[in-house]
């Protein structure tokens, strides 16, 4: 991560795209203080109801804040459960380590959250391997739900689900938004996804948040060039004969240090002092920051933008 600056507003859907490696995971593993303890984390604050939770201790975090204020749906939910532990008993399980309640009260609010999702009830006696993929997903939002938290963090929540169980997953999660307070932050490398869920979205490439703004506008009107570029890469109902373009080259070496923007090799727009000097914040609009110095010349690369010749790769 590198100068990763982004705020989520109460009941707000904020999605953060971007390619496979680009930096979504860790900044979820850095915000549920899931990083090897060899990680160095430098942040001016990290603020959640106005708490600065770098203050807190790892006892403090995990007993204030993780699962009763923040939780989490991880990508891989096979792995996040206990295979030799039914389901609900994990649930279970953390409910009673933040609430001092029965264990037959804690499973009735696990076979509720079960119903809530769209799972049989007795299921919650099952174990893992019991589970179809659709259906462990399903069980870790129940999971994430327990403890009604503010922000509810999903890691790439419809990886490696067949299309008709990534549809009633999305459904389920606009209900869930519908009747629950909690802010969503949505992880995933898929356009279509955050388009449709999303309120406000984030363009992340090589640790940096190359452009957010409100998800109407960021799709209409994109500014980054890697933005216009992910945009072409995916297919649109509106223009089915459009041939998809893809980014020509590969992410840079996050190691070496990069004085200006990490997009510049790949960029058929950059300039030589692009790959010198380091892009700013820059707000274009109300609530629409671009970290690009070439935003004047947006106009004509939305025209190139969408000529195949336009990303051929860089010599």
């Amino acid at each position: 991560m590198d100068g990763v600056s982004l705020n989520i507003k109460k009941n707000e859907v904020f999605g953060l795209a971007g390619e496979s490696g680009c930096g979504k995971s860790t900044l979820i593993r850095t915000l549920m203080r899931l990083i090897p303890e060899t990680a160095i984390v430098q942040a001016d604050e990290l603020l959640y109801r106005g708490k600065n939770l770098l203050s807190l201790s790892d006892k403090a975090y995990r007993d204030q804040i993780l699962w009763k204020e923040i939780s989490l749906v991880p990508q891989s939910a096979m792995n996040s459960l206990n295979p030799v532990y039914r389901v609900g008993s994990q649930i279970v399980e953390a409910i009673r380590t933040h609430v001092d309640i029965t264990h037959g009260e804690a499973m009735q609010k696990v076979e509720n959250l079960f119903n809530g999702v769209g799972l049989q009830p007795a299921l919650a006696r099952n174990y893992p391997h019991e589970f179809s993929g659709g259906m462990r997903q399903r069980a870790m939002i129940a999971m994430s739900l327990a403890l009604d938290p503010g922000l509810i963090i999903m890691d790439e929540p419809t990886t490696g689900l067949d299309v008709l169980v990534q549809e009633r997953i999305l459904r389920e999660l606009k209900e869930i938004r519908e009747k629950s307070k909690a802010s969503i932050f949505l992880i995933t490398h898929d356009i279509s996804i955050i388009a449709e869920m999303s309120d406000r979205i984030g363009i992340m490439y090589a640790g940096r948040i190359m452009e957010q703004a409100d998800a109407m506008e960021l799709f209409n009107e994109p500014y980054h060039p890697y933005t216009l570029g992910l945009k072409n890469a995916f297919p649109s109902i509106k223009a089915l004969d459009r041939e998809l373009i893809s980014i020509p080259g590969s992410p840079p070496n996050l190691i070496e240090n990069i004085p200006g923007c990490v997009f510049a090799s790949r960029c058929p727009f950059a300039l030589p002092e692009c790959e010198k000097q380091r892009p700013q914040d820059l707000e274009i609009k109300p609530n629409h920051f671009v970290h690009c110095i070439r935003t004047e010349q947006i106009e004509e690369f939305r025209r190139l933008a969408g000529d195949k010749k336009t990303w051929q790769p860089l010599k």
